[in-house]
């Protein structure tokens, strides 16, 4: 490599596009308030049966996020979810979210039972960062201490030193950075260059994105802006750099919903999936929430801010899996085993820094 910020090539676009094709048109999924509450009555019953939890993603659709705390489950980021599963006394957990989310859930409690309303719904980040060619690129440089973003497969955590989520990254980067380590970073691009610009850390970045986040544009929330100029703008760090120069507050999910409620301003516009308005609308119900536009004036969004995989969890497959088990996900134990140490160190790590 010439350059230690260089983007490494892989066919990620190709992989998601042809994911993206077999979903088709994200639709409207608006449920009448009584058959609403007669699902939730029969999901409540057999979560009941089954010993079961329900943990859900803020990217979910609303009535999923809804259904989970209603039945004593909780609404919050990946790893949150799995540390609440973990936790619980309940032998089985069923995860709303994307496929790697269930795997870390396992890692995590190898004991229970993990299952998923679909083993299809999947991460753009996660297909773009195939184990075998990363594994190939690490050992290519075993000077450098390989840091995965949570949002990758149980294989690549494996293969890793140290896991993070978008709370803690900088953190953890900024650690390693003191001690003289030089990074691989995968799978974000956009969160990579975040934390590099963040703590000046010499760092090998992986060519993966998110495809919702990707997808917003500096332009379009200036355009939005102009016609909301007391607005403060929301950014999650895997978008784009020049959509986080606009920023007035830039973190992971649960970080937003804090800053909507610490933000002076009344009305913020919200680059990111807009699943998080459920959460965010509750912390903050005075205010206003916009989404920020994507794809530019004009153009046709492949998420149209909603991750097509996350609008892939409904109650329908949520009865189902409870009654059917047919979506369980199982991680090869000496897999889980390797995978589970940089989870923990992140665990400790992040714990310290609670402390």
């Amino acid at each position: 490599m010439e350059d230690a910020s260089q983007l490494i090539a892989n066919d990620a676009k190709s992989i998601v596009q042809t994911h993206l094709d077999r979903l088709g048109e994200i639709k409207d999924k608006t449920l009448d308030p009584q058959v609403k509450q007669e699902k939730f009555e029969q999901i409540r019953q057999a979560l009941q049966q089954r010993d079961a939890v329900l943990v859900a993603h803020y990217y979910c659709d609303p009535e999923v996020q809804e259904l989970a705390e209603a039945t004593g489950g909780c609404v919050s980021d990946s790893l949150e979810m799995a540390r609440f599963g973990r936790d619980h006394p309940a032998k089985t957990l069923v995860v709303a979210g994307v496929k790697f989310m269930g795997e870390t859930a396992k890692i995590l409690s190898p004991e229970k039972t993990i299952l998923m309303p679909t083993l299809e719904a999947t991460c753009s980040l996660d297909l773009g960062c195939p184990v075998d060619e990363f594994t190939q690129f690490c050992d290519a440089h075993p000077d450098h201490t390989v840091v995965v973003y949570a949002n990758t497969s149980a294989a690549v955590k494996a293969r890793a030193d140290w896991v993070v989520t978008s709370s803690c990254a900088v953190e953890i980067v900024e650690h390693l950075d003191s001690l003289g380590e030089k990074i691989i970073w995968a799978p974000d691009q956009h969160l990579g260059r975040y934390i590099q610009k963040k703590t000046g850390a010499n760092m090998l970045i992986w060519d993966g994105a998110c495809i919702v986040h990707e997808e917003f544009r500096a332009r379009g929330i200036t355009n939005m802006k102009s016609v909301y100029p007391n607005a403060a703008v929301l950014v999650h760090p895997e978008s784009p750099e020049s959509v986080i120069a606009v920023a007035d507050a830039v973190g992971s999910t649960s970080q937003l919903i804090k800053a909507a409620q610490t933000l002076e301003q009344d009305t913020l516009i919200v680059a990111t999936d807009r699943g998080i308005f459920y959460k965010m609308q509750q912390a903050v119900p005075n205010k206003t929430l916009i989404e920020a536009p994507t794809a530019g004036e004009g153009a046709t969004c492949r998420s149209c801010a909603h991750c097509p995989w996350m609008a892939m969890n409904e109650l329908d497959g949520i009865l189902d899996v409870l009654q059917k088990s047919d979506q369980e996900i199982f991680v090869d134990a000496q897999l889980a085993l390797r995978a589970k140490q940089p989870l923990d160190r992140m665990l400790a790590f992040s714990a310290a820094l609670k402390g």
